[in-house]
């Protein structure tokens, strides 16, 4: 994994994230000690959450609505 110093970290940070984002991470030294990892994010992680749940409160579901307008479902089945 390639090394930088924090010198140059610092005066090329923009490109180096871009370079990391696309694939190539690299570590981040301090008078040649390795210091920290820069990696990019796997999907997962910047995927939004989905939200259980979300409009409970806000709409109603009818009890028989399963069963709601079979009538009309089954005569376009049956080409009545």
């Amino acid at each position: 994994m390639r090394q930088v110093n924090m010198h140059d970290a610092k005066t090329h940070l923009s490109r180096l994230v871009e370079e990391a984002a696309a694939g190539e991470p690299f570590v981040i030294c301090k008078a040649g000690r390795p210091m920290v990892r820069v990696t990019p994010l796997d999907d997962q992680a910047t995927a939004p959450r989905r939200r259980l749940g979300l409009l409970q409160g806000h709409c109603q579901v009818p009890d028989d609505f399963d069963q709601m307008a079979a009538d009309q479902i089954a005569d376009l089945f049956e080409g009545a």
